[in-house]
């Protein structure tokens, strides 16, 4: 007959626990729950809930460093879209991430949250928010009959905000501001949480070496100038681009002055886009590429003193790596955007902005009516100040 060891007791209220692996102290140090000096026991159970898009999913990071100070010994776990987790990694604040899915939907059939933010109006969004079972909801949720609907008043203004034009237009605040009251975190601090590991930083420093980029001149604000240009919005959002001949004049400017160095940013559907770009503008631009993971895009953007950049990831990325930006708004909002202090935004006095149109037969458009020298003189501004 074997003679089984005693059970062994198991801290299960530690936030470190991963149930189907060894936690990270035990990793690190070889501990076990009853000599730990690690343990942390959770106190509250927080469930965010931010499915889409990535540039959206990122800039709500900002409620995390309140949402830790202000509930304590929280349990973070967040729901996003699965091409969205990796902007977590190494994300010290959240606990456990979540990919939308059937993964996702078990864990709400079988766990209770104290807090659940739901930060998301689309009903697929909203009906994990009413499928969640939380003591406290904020955000936004789906009824029996299909209907999303505020969770708390604080909401209201970003629900109503997602079904008027005129709303949204006349709208003032960023969405950090909005974001934070809606979590009841408002007047706290509220930066994007980003941040690179060793072996991305190695990625890119590989990566300046190979473009000409001497160590010194690589870390902001030695050397030379690098400055990046993501002007392109994927195919979603295609009249936030920036048209492609007002991007090359801005480049060949650029490089005209010779006191910087620019790198050209763009995602797998920017592939044609940034051939054109390349050809037109000639040698001396380095482009990054169109096939990087979401990580090392973010890795490269690092390598950047300014990114010059339409309302699209990119610009969260920056601003999230601390970087100064100028973004290049149209269809969207440029009040929405919160650059902290270290960007300039640039809209053209059209009264057309803000209307979040995906076509558009006016000429020129709202990004057309954005100049190469309007740009440059914001990088020049944002360099000097």
């Amino acid at each position: 007959m074997v003679k089984w060891p005693p059970m062994e007791r198991v801290k299960t209220d530690c936030r470190f626990l991963n149930w189907d692996r060894p936690c990270a102290p035990h990793k690190k140090e070889g501990v076990h729950c009853r000599e730990c000096a690690f343990y942390e026991p959770v106190k509250e159970r927080v469930l965010i809930i931010k499915l889409d898009a990535l540039g959206d999913v990122l800039r709500t990071t900002c409620i995390l460093p309140a949402l830790k100070k202000k509930r304590g010994r929280s349990q973070l776990t967040w729901i996003t879209m699965p091409d969205a987790v990796s902007l977590f990694e190494n994300n010290r604040f959240v606990d456990r991430v979540v990919a939308y899915g059937p993964d996702a939907l078990g864990m709400l059939g079988a766990e209770r949250f104290d807090l659940v933010l739901c930060l998301d109006a689309a009903p697929r969004s909203a009906a994990l928010g009413s499928l969640a079972r939380g003591r406290i909801k904020k955000g936004f949720g789906l009824d029996k009959c299909g209907r999303v609907f505020p969770f708390n008043p604080e909401a209201r203004e970003w629900f109503l905000m997602g079904l008027f034009d005129d709303i949204k237009k006349r709208n003032t605040r960023t969405y950090q501001e909005i974001v934070m009251e809606i979590c009841g975190l408002k007047g706290l601090d509220q930066e994007i949480v980003l941040r690179l590991t060793d072996e991305e930083k190695t990625f890119a420093r590989r990566f300046a070496e190979r473009a000409g980029l001497p160590a010194q001149e690589v870390k902001p604000g030695k050397g030379l100038t690098i400055i990046g240009v993501n002007t392109g919005s994927g195919n979603r959002w295609p009249m936030k681009q920036w048209p492609i001949q007002c991007c090359v004049d801005f480049i060949r400017g650029l490089l005209a002055e010779k006191r910087c160095k620019v790198l050209l940013f763009g995602g797998e559907e920017e592939t044609a886009r940034n051939e054109q770009i390349k050809e037109a503008a000639g040698d001396g631009l380095i482009d990054t590429g169109c096939h990087n993971s979401v990580r090392e895009f973010v890795a490269l953007v690092d390598l950047c003193d300014v990114l010059v950049t339409s309302d699209t990831l990119g610009l969260h990325v920056a601003l999230g790596l601390g970087k100064k930006v100028v973004g290049l708004f149209g269809p969207t909002s440029a009040a929405e955007i919160d650059v902290y202090g270290r960007g300039v935004k640039i809209a053209p006095d059209a009264d057309c902005v803000c209307c979040y149109l995906r076509t558009c037969n006016r000429t020129p458009s709202c990004m057309d009516m954005i100049g190469a020298a309007t740009v440059r003189d914001a990088v020049k501004k944002i360099l000097a100040g």
